[in-house]
């Protein structure tokens, strides 16, 4: 039980003290079993449930695995069984956020003064975090040279399922030319064909941005 834990830190102490992020798993799981068994102290008993949950994978664990550990009766492993299908349900009903076109042009910061027009790419996970800023192109003054394997060459070996790309106008002029918007369409069929959606193109330079995607133009084909 918690009073086993002698000299140490209380999980809960630890948490009102310190913060969620100073807790171990077993503490965090510890704080939902809440007691231990005899001989054996609530964060003990706690690392034999991650190591089953772990073994036998989050969604594969059931209420007969956990009472198969001694000090988890059914009211014990309701509690943790309760608790992951509730983190699931969160995870899948949370909309993943996807960088905005200023929050594009933000980090775009470095090249809107450049003479020539540099292209990045923005390759993105499952749920569109961004995994990394890639330049895959530094072209004239004018445009930025490239072929559709440069732009999803990175995104491909970082198992990426989606990319946002962006490139600067040295002129100040952020409005899509028609080799832009051409080389836009050409990316989308692309990205179709590879599995990875192209899910904005957003144009920069000194005055401002501009943004296919907010601009209503296809990212489909």
């Amino acid at each position: 039980m918690l009073r086993d834990l002698n000299r140490i830190e209380y999980p809960r102490e630890k948490l009102i003290k310190y913060g969620l992020s100073k807790l171990s798993d077993d503490e965090l799981l510890s704080l939902i079993i809440r007691t231990g068994r005899k001989g054996e102290n609530v964060v003990n008993l706690s690392k034999k449930v991650l190591n089953l949950i772990l073994k036998k994978g989050i969604n594969s664990i059931t209420i007969s695995d956990l009472t198969d550990i001694k000090g988890i009766g059914i009211t014990k492993a309701s509690q943790i069984i309760s608790s992951i299908e509730l983190i699931k349900r969160l995870n899948l009903t949370q909309k993943p956020e996807i960088l905005t076109p200023k929050e594009v042009y933000t980090l775009m910061s470095e090249y809107l003064s450049s003479k020539k027009e540099c292209l990045i790419v923005f390759i993105l996970n499952s749920r569109n975090i961004l995994i990394s800023k890639e330049l895959v192109s530094i072209g004239t003054v004018n445009e930025a040279m490239l072929h559709p394997r440069e732009v999803y060459e990175l995104a491909i070996k970082s198992n990426a399922t989606a990319i946002i790309i962006s490139h600067n106008h040295p002129s100040g002029d952020y409005e899509p030319s028609r080799e832009d918007c051409e080389m836009t369409k050409t990316l989308v069929k692309a990205g179709e064909i590879l599995g990875i959606k192209l899910l904005d193109h957003v144009i920069v330079s000194t005055n401002g941005f501009y943004s296919f995607k907010d601009n209503d133009f296809t990212l489909s084909s």
